[in-house]
């Protein structure tokens, strides 16, 4: 690569690092074994040894060749449809009516925290489907969706219309290029108003066929089971018109939708088959990680022996949790898989390490700075690795100027003691269970450290809650309160105590417990507290208006009739959390747009 280290050079060059420190010495360059020297320096000093250097991009040493296969093994497969919308729209219902299984009923708050996928066969063909979260904080499991998909079906409630997540779903299939169909559903309710969905989506560029547009409308209740067929065929007839098709005689690839890690199967990864077919006892890269098929399930939990392109299946024996959109191949040998996936880690680690910051004079203003912000530290363990993801992402949206949120790790599983462990080496860091629950000696140990574990179930309950712990770390405003107002009508000098003023209360009440502000011709001279308040003779604790009283104040004897005392209680006010960072990108970003299109 660009860089290298010493000692890693004088490995590949067979000598001891300790000569090439001192040849690097001779040529004026003071090194350690750990630093590292630019690729001319590395040449310099391989000229004199008689070695030569050759510049690989480590990139490229982590490209697995595409296997071509033969031109008879092209065939025709299944559609990849994606149903995408709003949050409560009804999609999974959409995809039960399909199924004829109830999904939505076991979902945490009746919203979908996952991408399921599923596999239906319709007496005109086979159609894979995927279902997305509707909730804003899954964008990235949406946008994933997108990726592998053929067709994006958008469902759209008839008596809702048209949604924030309608519209970023419209910009994931126009970005990702495919078309879109879509299902008004929850046609059977009494405000139902298809005609209005319509409208909306034209002019978002959706036009019906009907009005001489190209994108296909079905009605459909997914609660009645209506306009189930009409969609099918919709969805068939587009998958005609695409000529969708994939070669099946070659080494499998396809995309990870999912992982996640399962007790007693290890690491458990849903892929979707998109060209070749996936045998057990293949050798296969998913991601950065290696691994061989050990078992294929289909999506209804059966073992197969292969899966043929469009095919969502789950594959167990990866060594480790591949990212959720991560590539999957099949490769030759377990040994190019091994290979492959020692330079995908080294790659990682480089692009890692370039990643970390150093301290320069230049940005030690603003890394001090930075220092003095209040950190919120979480860490967070979810049932997959798509929802800690996306709780990451909805969390870190949180962080304001004055305080960060910072999530030390996030991972799939269940809560296990090395979190508890980090968490507890990071004080005050809380652990965030999603859909996950501590193991036994992990929850004795939290108990033991003083380690709080949230558990949650449905995203935006978990978003409010670390919200409301955050505001409680902001400093508390503090507001002067105005209890009453009193005139001074007389002073008297006391021996030992200093000079007392004779009040009347003209306005509230003067409590004991009060700061007072002297005001004489309109200006405020003196601030300070009460020293003595009383009726008479007798201590007083209040004096409301329209009564005297005898005030000594703390540290002040320049008291004279016709003066202002102002009573007033300092009290503390809750702060919310300001913009957030995410709201500030977002205010730019619109700023921006508008001065291109004023110059424009």
């Amino acid at each position: 690569m660009e860089t290298i280290s010493v000692s890693d050079l004088a490995r590949k060059m067979n000598l001891k690092a300790s000569e090439i420190i001192g040849k690097l010495m001779s040529m004026g360059m003071m090194v350690t074994i750990n630093q590292s020297i630019d690729s001319d320096t590395a040449t310099i000093l391989a000229s004199e040894y008689n070695c030569q250097v050759h510049l690989v991009s480590l990139y490229d040493e982590t490209v697995i060749e595409s296997d071509k296969g033969r031109s008879e093994g092209e065939r025709t497969r299944p559609p990849i449809v994606t149903v995408m919308g709003h949050v409560d729209h009804g999609k999974t219902k959409t995809l039960d009516a399909i199924r004829n299984a109830d999904v939505a009923a076991g979902e945490a708050g009746g919203i979908t925290q996952k991408i399921g996928a599923y596999q239906v066969s319709t007496p005109k063909g086979v159609i894979t489907f995927l279902d997305t979260p509707g909730h804003e904080a899954f964008t990235m499991m949406r946008a994933r969706g997108a990726q592998i998909t053929d067709i994006v079906v958008l469902v759209v409630a008839a008596d809702d219309g048209v949604m924030p997540q309608t519209m970023e779903a419209i910009n994931h299939a126009k970005d990702a290029k495919v078309p879109i169909i879509v299902a008004v559903n929850k046609i059977d309710k009494p405000d139902a108003n298809p005609e209005k969905v319509m409208t909306q989506l034209s002019e978002l560029g959706l036009t019906p066929e009907a009005w001489g547009g190209d994108t296909q409308y079905v009605n459909i209740s997914a609660l009645k089971h209506q306009g189930i067929d009409d969609l099918l065929d919709a969805i068939l007839i587009q998958a005609e018109v695409l000529e969708l098709k994939a070669q099946y005689d070659c080494r499998a690839e396809g995309k990870v939708i999912e992982s996640r890690t399962d007790q007693g199967r290890g690491v458990v990864a849903s892929v979707v088959v998109q060209r070749g077919t996936l045998h057990i006892g293949d050798p296969l890269v998913a991601g950065i990680y290696s691994g061989r098929v050990r078992a294929i399930f289909n999506d209804r939990g059966q073992k197969i022996q292969e899966a043929t392109p469009s095919m969502p299946v789950e594959v167990l024996g990866l060594e480790a949790m591949p990212n959720a959109g991560d590539p999957i191949q099949v490769t030759e040998t377990e040994k190019d898989a091994r290979a492959f996936a020692a330079k995908r880690q080294e790659l990682k680690r480089f692009e890692d390490a370039k990643a970390v910051k150093k301290v320069t004079l230049d940005n030690l203003y603003s890394t001090i700075e930075a220092s003095e912000v209040k950190e919120f530290k979480v860490i967070i363990k979810a049932d997959l690795q798509g929802s800690a993801e996306a709780l990451k992402t909805s969390l870190e949206k949180l962080s304001t100027k004055e305080l960060r949120l910072v999530v030390i790790h996030s991972s799939a599983g269940a809560i296990n003691e090395s979190d508890v462990t980090l968490a507890a080496a990071d004080e005050n860091a809380i652990i965030i269970g999603f859909n996950v629950r501590p193991t036994p000696k992990a929850k004795s140990l939290a108990e033991q450290e003083k380690v709080e574990i949230r558990k949650y179930n449905i995203i935006y309950k978990c978003v409010e809650e670390i919200q409301q712990a955050m505001e409680g770390m902001l400093q508390p405003d503090t507001k002067d309160e105005t209890t009453g107002t009193a005139e001074v009508r007389n002073t008297f000098k006391v021996p030992k105590i200093g000079v007392i003023a004779g009040c009347y209360v003209t306005d509230g009440v003067i409590k004991k417990t009060c700061s007072v502000n002297v005001i004489r011709d309109g200006v405020v001279i003196y601030t300070g507290k009460i020293a003595s308040l009383k009726r008479f003779k007798d201590d007083a604790k209040e004096v409301k208006d329209g009564f005297e009283c005898g005030i000594g104040i703390e540290n002040w004897q320049d008291l004279q009739i016709g003066d202002q005392l102002e009573a007033f209680e300092t009290i503390e006010v809750k702060r919310k959390l300001g913009k957030t960072l995410a709201d500030e990108q977002a205010e730019a970003e619109k700023k921006n747009a508008a001065a291109e299109v004023s110059a424009e």
